[in-house]
């Protein structure tokens, strides 16, 4: 066998072996050696690859456990054979194999593509020795009504097949070149590289040839028996995936989960078919999940809560008030009474047309009456409510909202319209009054309408256990795609009780939410709420004259809202009218959150908002709030090194992980005061776990009960906590680590600049710090986006603040900031194009999220 790309020449060996017919093969098998295992993990691969596939998981295998990867017989740099082989013989070839290598348990079997199904097969006939199952990017039935991956029913026609598997290494070639980004050239040569001739190339034809696509096919019986067999598989099983899948999409994912409703799932997005090539890091994951079977992670403890109290409790105690719940701005306003009984007969509504407890039902509704409604109409109604904002664009939503994979959709025009766009799977329910013919164009089955007139004599569901999940929310993809946070009810009926009392919330107070997600937890806490007219994708649209008439709708006396929409509202403040400024000067209560809230905006916003009290909470959506600071906290805490963010709240505790000189966060928890690590975080109130990102999960959760968010910081003497910036975006030099907050704060005071970005440029411990700034005179046009160096004198007064070496200061017009609250700096974009900039390249486009 050649030398290969990343393959250690020592895992290389072959073995004869007879089959059931005492004919004997010689077997090609990756094999890492190690001797008196404490496990075996069998790695089975597909077609058109060979055993190459696993080199990375030879390479990262758990301490104390084998790796074996055969070549299927007529693959890789095993034996030609005369005949083709069925997918029976290949169970049981592999099998032979195993026999004849003395294999025995613990077995960890791991399957992709077409090698998934005969590593299930292997596994239900050596149940004695399974302890677990891992596979990726694999099927093991075709779904019901579908006809099979559409690229492999064109191989498989037989005047096609014969050309591209066979004749011509169309085939072969056309698997490496699903992957995004491309692989490397000598990756695809070694993948190719058992199959240079048509001879050699015979098995891939015939492993076509054996795709039971019809129900006459010889080895459909033995693929369905296998396909049924695993619902009796009762041991862990991990599922890795790449939706980027032009062969198995997500409707095998799905069939996958339902057989095996046991395993964990970890979604790489932006990978294809080729998962352990476009995810290198899946095989630490599979590393990480193997020693978790020995010594599985201590689960923590569940927060105590009043079980008695339910997200609708508040609702129900407010049933019989006649005041108004939700304001539509220059729309709708619905009473406590009226809201609370269209929740009941919605509820039982959706129960009566199929939505069941635990289901996921998305919601693609605008901020409105009918949005509160479903919410607590789906919570109700035991089911789970999937939201994903506008704010995360098109692009965002589809692939949230994809990997959540929702059993039905509520939504209006526009939104039932994109669920079709994004293909989501699920019953089809239209907000709103759609009409015959726009109802029947979008596929919806209810309206709310509907379903609120059938709840009126459909008895209500019974109450969901507090430990049910309630909610799949969506982060707000500024460091990478968004992802999907799962909170039980007892969690989320945990956030609001500490929102209650940390603010001093009651039924006399009334909200306005900038950020449309807030408002729907208004019912929950017992207080109106009302939504200004804001641009929802867009909260620096904002204007102060908006945010007053929403606050006059509702006489409100709390504002929630992001520093992009604050900063828009002290911008327009003297536009507004004498009505308008005396509705503002009812609210006794600003919170804003989302991104660092500099003091001067706060400053600013008080001839705006002259009673407010201003508070920045801290937090994330995977735990919010966290910490809490006011204006007067930011004011007493004065300069530091990154923003104020306050005190642990009631019953949440903060300490860090000390960062390492490589950047990495894996110093033991700690409070001690001034040192730099990442922020971690234990509360009643954390959320339950990522959903279908298992590996995050479990990176995230390593420390038992504890959060790590992602956040670097530190904690004073007074046990504030300081945020420097997030752990990614550590600058890793040759002197130690450098966090960049505390810089752009340094920069930002510099006479001519507005905004600053603190970024490393370089490998890894050697990188350099490069400051990018926004001059107050920016331009305009086409040159926003571009970047330059600096003059000589903003370059002096900018490394004269920064307190820190600077290599280089580059200037743009605009910073790149996250979709969702137009607030967090994105750091790796400008890092990205600082490093072009000085390699003398020009930046490309911003790249892809997929």
């Amino acid at each position: 066998m050649p030398a290969l790309p990343g393959l250690d020449p020592a895992w290389s060996r072959t073995l004869a072996v007879a089959d059931a017919t005492g004919a004997k093969h010689t077997w090609h098998v990756l094999d890492n050696g190690v001797q008196d295992p404490v496990g075996t993990l069998l790695c089975v691969h597909g077609n058109p690859t060979w055993s190459y596939l696993w080199r990375r998981l030879l390479a990262a295998a758990p301490p104390g456990w084998r790796v074996l990867a055969p070549d299927h017989l007529g693959m890789g740099f095993s034996d030609r054979l005369p005949e083709p082989r069925s997918l029976r013989q290949r169970v049981a070839d592999l099998g032979d194999l195993t026999a004849a290598l003395g294999l025995t348990g613990p077995v960890v079997t791991v399957g992709h593509d077409w090698g998934g199904v005969i590593s299930l097969g292997w596994a239900l006939e050596h149940r004695q020795d399974l302890r677990g199952v891992v596979l990726a990017n694999t099927a093991v039935a075709m779904p019901e009504g579908d006809l099979g991956p559409a690229l492999i029913r064109m191989a498989h026609a037989p005047g096609v097949r014969a050309a591209v598997t066979v004749g011509t290494p169309v085939f072969v070639k056309a698997t490496t070149a699903l992957s995004r980004p491309a692989l490397p050239a000598d990756v695809r040569r070694a993948f190719a590289a058992p199959y240079r001739t048509p001879e050699r190339r015979r098995a891939v034809g015939d492993f076509v040839a054996d795709i039971p696509f019809a129900p006459g096919h010889p080895s459909r019986p033995v693929q369905e028996a296998i396909a049924e067999g695993i619902r009796g598989l009762d041991v862990p099983a991990l599922l890795l995936w790449g939706p980027r899948d032009p062969v198995f999409g997500e409707r095998y994912l799905a069939d996958l989960r339902r057989r095996m409703p046991q395993a964990r799932l970890h979604r790489y997005e932006g990978a294809s078919h080729l998962l352990p090539e476009d995810a290198p890091q899946y095989a630490q994951a599979v590393a990480q999940w193997v020693i978790d079977l020995g010594t599985p992670p201590t689960p923590p403890a569940r927060p105590a809560v009043d079980a008695g109290r339910r997200l609708w409790t508040a609702l129900d105690e407010r049933s019989a008030d006649d005041v108004p719940a939700v304001v539509e701005v220059g729309g709708t306003t619905v009473t406590w009474a009226a809201l609370a009984s269209r929740v009941l007969h919605l509820a039982a509504g959706l129960a009566a047309a199929g939505v069941r407890p635990g289901q996921r039902v998305a919601l693609l509704v605008e901020p409105s009456a009918d949005l509160t409604a479903a919410v607590y109409a789906v919570w109700r109604a035991g089911a789970v409510v999937v939201v994903a904002d506008k704010g995360l664009g098109f692009a965002g939503m589809r692939r949230a909202l994809r990997s959540a994979a929702p059993d039905a959709v509520i939504g209006g025009r526009p939104g039932l319209a994109a669920a079709r766009l994004m293909r989501l799977p699920g019953t089809r329910i239209a907000a709103g009054r759609p009409g015959r013919a726009g109802r029947g164009a979008l596929g919806a089955a209810h309206t709310l309408d509907e379903l609120e007139a059938l709840g009126r004599s459909a008895p209500l569901p019974a109450e969901v256990p507090v430990d049910d999940d309630c909610a799949v929310l969506f982060t707000s993809g500024a460091t990478g795609p968004a992802k999907g946070v799962v909170y039980t009810h007892r969690q989320a009926a945990a956030q609001l009780e500490l929102v209650r009392s940390t603010y001093a919330l009651t039924a006399g107070d009334r909200l306005v939410a900038a950020f449309a997600p807030f408002a729907i937890l208004g019912p929950a806490l017992g207080i109106g709420s009302a939504v200004p007219d804001v641009d929802v994708t867009a909260p620096g649209s904002l204007t102060a004259a908006a945010l007053a008439d929403a606050a006059a709708a509702v006489d409100a006396t709390v504002v929630f809202a992001s520093p992009a929409a604050l900063r828009r509202v002290a911008a327009t403040a003297p536009d507004l009218s004498a009505g308008q400024r005396a509705a503002l000067s009812r609210i006794r209560l600003l919170m804003s959150a989302g991104a660092p809230v500099p003091a001067s905006l706060l400053r600013s916003l008080r001839a705006v908002l002259p009673a407010a009290d201003a508070h920045t909470p801290y937090g994330m959506t995977e735990v919010l709030p966290a910490t809490d600071v006011s204006l007067a906290g930011i004011e007493a805490a004065g300069d530091g090194e990154g923003v104020c963010v306050g005190s642990p709240l009631a019953g949440v505790t903060v300490r860090v992980s000390p960062l390492a000189p490589e950047g990495i966060a894996d110093g033991e928890l700690t409070d001690r005061p001034g040192v730099t690590g990442e922020v971690c975080v234990r509360a009643a109130h954390v959320k339950d776990r990522y959903d279908a990102l298992w590996a995050l999960e479990r990176a995230a959760s390593r420390d038992p009960g504890w959060h790590r968010t992602g956040d670097v910081g530190h904690l004073d003497a007074d046990g504030r906590l300081w945020i420097e910036g997030r752990l990614q975006h550590v600058v890793t030099t040759a002197a130690g680590v450098v966090t960049p907050v505390g810089i752009e704060q340094r920069v930002e005071r510099v006479d001519g600049v507005s905004a600053a970005a603190a970024v490393g440029v370089g490998p890894v411990g050697a990188q350099v710090v490069v400051v990018v700034v926004v001059p107050s005179d920016r331009p305009r046009g086409r040159r926003r986006r571009r970047m330059d160096l600096a003059g000589p004198d903003l370059a002096d007064a900018v490394r004269a603040a920064a307190g820190v070496d600077v290599a280089a200061v580059l200037t743009t017009a605009e910073l790149p900031v996250d979709v969702r609250h137009q607030s967090k700096v994105d750091r790796t974009e400008v890092a990205r194009r600082a490093a072009c900039v000085l390699a003398g390249a020009r930046a490309p486009r911003r790249a892809r999220r997929s």
